[in-house]
């Protein structure tokens, strides 16, 4: 199916009318059976975690490529409205302006809750500056996860490509972290999710080359706290000329970060998407162009 007809259908949902409701939400859909089969396994030893991890990730894997696969088997005109559908489902451009927005505010208690919405650290212990921090950061790196990375995936391999890379971001989201729980059941869903970002992560820092230049640069070579994720981090704090944190992770220099650099982060955040969708279209709309000239 032309990667058009697929795309700007899809684009102008999101943007129009944002995301699904969650009961028929693919992404939750991902969420729930990952979650299901977490909660039914009693944590044994280190190689019983990891190979039960592995199989729960292909599990949830397998669906989103057999979401992805069903669609075209429908009948007409059902299989473009599912196959628009599930592109959709799979990138959050308005959603994440929303949630980040939502964090502009002068009252901290009000602040506290919205940043809690976005990120998985206790905000309860963060200042004002440092949830300030946290909004600007979750904007940087959900940029990259919920927005470059999907559609890259699209471009490279179709509607499969951008569903199973959502499906293995959500994975790391719910099952990658470093405690005692997932240590071992999620280093397999963490690992792929850090292999599948590699490239998106650092197509991102070049998306904000025309808006901080060389700064953009300089500052990419301080991000060595992790795999990718910092990438995106490190480079927005670079253009906000902003300290953005995580206590005890990471730390780029900078002044304290106020409410209106959110506001100028969420500016930031359009330019970054234009210059983003543009580059898809013209990328799908030139391999279009090369196939119909053969």
């Amino acid at each position: 199916m032309n990667g058009l007809v697929l795309f700007i259908p899809a684009l102008l949902w999101d943007l129009l009318l944002g995301e699904p409701p969650a009961l028929v939400h693919p992404v939750v859909w991902f969420g729930k059976l990952a979650g299901l089969l977490d909660s039914r396994y009693r944590r044994r030893s280190p190689a019983l975690d990891f190979l039960v991890g592995m199989v729960t990730a292909l599990a949830v894997i397998v669906f989103a490529l057999l979401l992805a696969i069903s669609a075209p088997s429908a009948p007409y005109p059902l299989n473009y409205a599912l196959a628009v559908y599930l592109l959709k489902s799979s990138f959050a451009v308005r959603s994440l302006h929303e949630h980040i927005a939502r964090t502009i505010t002068d009252n901290v208690k009000e602040k506290r809750k919205a940043v809690s919405m976005i990120v998985s650290r206790d905000v309860g212990k963060l200042d004002e500056p440092h949830l300030n921090s946290a909004s600007i950061e979750s904007l940087a790196e959900n940029l990259n996860d919920s927005v470059v990375a999907p559609l890259f995936y699209f471009l490279l391999f179709g509607l499969p490509g951008a569903l199973i890379y959502r499906a293995v971001n959500t994975l790391d989201a719910m099952l990658g972290y470093r405690n005692e729980r997932y240590e071992y059941f999620g280093k397999f869903s963490a690992r792929l999710d850090d292999l599948l970002n590699f490239i998106p992560a650092r197509l991102t820092v070049l998306l904000y080359l025309p808006i901080g230049g060389k700064r953009v640069l300089r500052y990419y070579r301080l991000a060595r706290f992790k795999i990718n994720s910092d990438k995106p981090i490190a480079v927005m704090s670079a253009v906000l000329g902003v300290w953005l944190e995580k206590p005890g992770v990471y730390r780029f220099p900078g002044r304290e970060p106020e409410n209106g650099d959110i506001r100028r982060a969420l500016r930031i955040y359009r330019l970054i998407v234009g210059e983003w969708v543009f580059t898809v279209l013209l990328l799908i709309a030139t391999g279009v162009c090369t196939c119909l000239s053969r």
